[in-house]
């Protein structure tokens, strides 16, 4: 870190380090609260600075957040951002700092004092002073910030999908509601949002068969639907509406791996072995021409199963 802000050869390495370390630690701080929302914080990337940008949202990298560290009192501490950083960044964040900045102090107490739009800091000459009193609650920064973000219903089910991954089904079902009021007629959101729900027990399950009725509706011709209605058919243990709903996805679309694969499942269940080992058949074969060595090997160990059974 010291070799990256040393400006110049006669600049003691002591100031550098003394001069950019509270500013770094401010980062962390922000970093800690807004986690993967913004990019990590960068110790060797930009050499001599960080261009007057210490962060970007990670889904909007024109969005930038300049972090402001400083030590004093409540009453009298001030930060300072100049007009360049006012231009290339959305907010300041001023971070407050309870000790002195020093090689001997060995634990720091740093609190998030708030955060300003940059757009109403009211810039006067080269650089514009900030107090305390003047900063937004910290607690809207991140809303702030999301306010900021333009999005397609693509990009709101793709932030839908890694929520679902991570098991955080409320935040997918918020960005897929999202997608939802973007583009009123996107089967996908829909489905996405009906799985999220179910996942959510059942006093969740009836807005989620309503989501997948909603899909159907606004294309009757989408397997999606159809599929998604089978899937909560199936954890219902409505097995015969499952098959009837994967049997019309597959009607819809042949090559629908996973309503093949599901339906095998069912027949599995209900000793059709015969219909499973075809509907588990059908779907390896597709997964090989896709590529989807995985499921593909899943497909063929149901098939071995029943088969050694």
């Amino acid at each position: 870190m010291a070799e990256k802000y040393r400006h110049t050869s006669s600049t003691p390495i002591r100031d550098v380090v003394i001069n950019n370390f509270k500013g770094k630690l401010g980062e962390e701080v922000v970093k800690s609260r807004l986690g993967d929302f913004v990019t990590e914080v960068d110790y060797e990337k930009r050499k001599g600075g960080d261009g007057k940008v210490d962060f970007t949202l990670t889904s909007d990298s024109s969005i930038g957040i300049q972090v402001k560290t400083r030590y004093g009192n409540f009453d009298k501490v001030q930060w300072s951002i100049d007009r360049e950083e006012i231009e290339k960044n959305a907010v300041l964040v001023c971070i407050l700092c309870q000790e002195e900045f020093s090689e001997t102090e060995k634990e720091y107490s740093l609190i998030v004092a708030g955060f300003l739009p940059t757009n109403i800091i009211k810039s006067s000459g080269d650089k514009t002073l900030v107090r305390i009193d003047e900063l937004l609650y910290p607690g809207g920064l991140r809303g702030y910030l999301e306010s900021l973000v333009s999005y397609d219903a693509d990009k709101y089910i793709s932030l839908g999908d890694e929520c679902f991954n991570k098991n955080d089904y409320e935040r997918a079902i918020d960005n897929y509601t999202q997608a939802i009021k973007v583009n009123p007629n996107d089967v996908r959101a829909y489905c996405k949002r009906g799985a999220a729900l179910y996942e959510l027990g059942d006093k969740h399950k009836q807005s989620a068969i309503d989501d997948f009725t909603q899909a159907i509706e606004i294309n009757p011709n989408d397997a999606y639907g159809y599929y998604y209605q089978g899937v909560a058919h199936s954890k219902s243990g409505n097995n015969q509406d499952a098959i009837n709903y994967f049997t019309k996805a597959i009607k819809i679309n042949p090559n629908y791996a996973k309503s093949y694969y599901n339906r095998g499942v069912i027949h599995k269940t209900l000793g059709n072995h015969k219909d499973a080992i075809n509907d588990y058949q059908k779907a390896a074969d597709i997964y090989k021409k896709e590529g989807n060595e995985t499921e593909y090997q899943d497909a063929m160990e149901q098939i071995q199963n029943i088969t050694n059974a």
